[in-house]
């Protein structure tokens, strides 16, 4: 999730104090990924440092009156990112780390870590959140304003990426299944090798050198 540019898309509508930029990135996303006052003042800063916002004088006027807030202005740098932004696919599949393919990843070459355990844990976990947001659903009026249907957007998503969880761990645990028993997914110890400086050699290039 890209706070920094979230935040950047809000301050394109006008500027904001950090306690302002929190309420908004909640109501906008349904108060799904809670975000601290330090998350925001820590992006701010580094905005700020990019010269992407600029700090504004610590009283504005407003039309309740005169505020001690400092407010945070986006600078033409900053339209011009958040516009980038908004109109770039999201590359998740090859920049992201998938923190559960990892772990399972792991838990598969450990010696004496049972990987069909932490499937099974990781499908009861997955299991509960798909029934939660199905009950959710269920209850869940047909939205009546830009801020329900935003929070309708959100859980329909975690619904829909909670799914197809459920239906990857089958898989996972279907071809690791098959790999045990053709042995090759036994798990392997540490490599005492001391390991050579540099990137690692692909597959690629291990072929070109010979």
């Amino acid at each position: 999730m890209s706070i920094r540019h979230s935040l950047l898309s809000i301050l394109a509508q006008g500027p904001c104090y950090g306690y302002q930029l929190r309420s908004e990135f909640d109501r906008r996303t349904g108060s799904t990924w809670s975000l601290n006052v330090g998350q925001i003042y820590n992006t701010l800063d580094r905005l700020v440092r990019d010269d992407l916002v600029a700090k504004s004088p610590a009283s504005i006027d407003n039309d309740s009156g005169s505020s001690q807030q400092t407010y945070y202005t986006i600078t033409g740098a900053g339209i011009v990112e958040a516009e980038r932004w908004l109109s770039t696919p999201v590359d998740s599949y090859s920049v992201s780390r998938d923190e559960l393919a990892i772990k399972l990843a792991i838990a598969v070459t450990l010696p004496g870590v049972d990987a069909h355990a932490v499937i099974a844990s990781q499908r009861q976990a997955t299991r509960g959140a798909v029934d939660a947001l199905s009950l959710t659903a269920e209850v869940r009026e047909d939205a009546r304003d830009a801020t329900q249907f935003a929070e309708q957007l959100v859980s329909d998503s975690l619904y829909a990426h909670a799914e197809a969880e459920l239906k990857w761990l089958d898989h996972v645990e279907s071809t690791l299944t098959t790999a045990q028993e053709r042995g090759f997914a036994d798990a392997f110890p540490l490599n005492l090798t001391k390991p050579k400086r540099g990137r690692p050699a692909t597959a690629t290039s291990a072929l070109s050198s010979e």
